[in-house]
């Protein structure tokens, strides 16, 4: 059981996936689904349930089908959770010794949001 005081993931901050050919298939979405384009990505922006003036986002993006930005491994899809505290996160999985499989982003902080990725045999390359 997680201790109530530490760091714990407060929803999803993006869903990345492979795609041969990823410019045709988000021009699919955009076309059918009407997903809204921002570049080669496209950013849901939402508001918290409990505290309505804080916004939040998430993002979908298909990626290169050879793109190595999901890991060393032969993972198809990432997914980025949003956490509540990044450090008190990183800390208790340090502590349980995954700090060797452990990279953290900085894009996350730059964007205001807390963000790292954890990779290894259970985690896959979940971000």
């Amino acid at each position: 059981m997680v201790d109530d005081t530490a760091g714990h993931v407060e929803g999803i901050g993006g869903v990345f996936f492979k795609a041969g050919d990823p410019a045709t298939l988000r021009e699919w979405y955009i076309e059918h689904l009407g997903l809204p384009a921002e570049g080669d990505i496209t950013i849901f922006t939402w508001r918290h349930d409990l505290v309505p003036e804080r916004r939040g986002h998430t993002v979908w993006a298909p990626f290169p089908a050879d793109t190595t930005y999901f890991g060393p491994d032969d993972a198809g899809w990432m997914i980025n959770y949003r956490v509540d505290n990044l450090d008190a996160v990183l800390e208790r999985l340090r502590s349980e010794g995954v700090d060797d499989r452990l990279e953290e982003s900085e894009l996350g902080r730059r964007r205001g949001g807390k963000s790292f990725r954890a990779m290894g045999a259970a985690a896959r390359s979940v971000e």
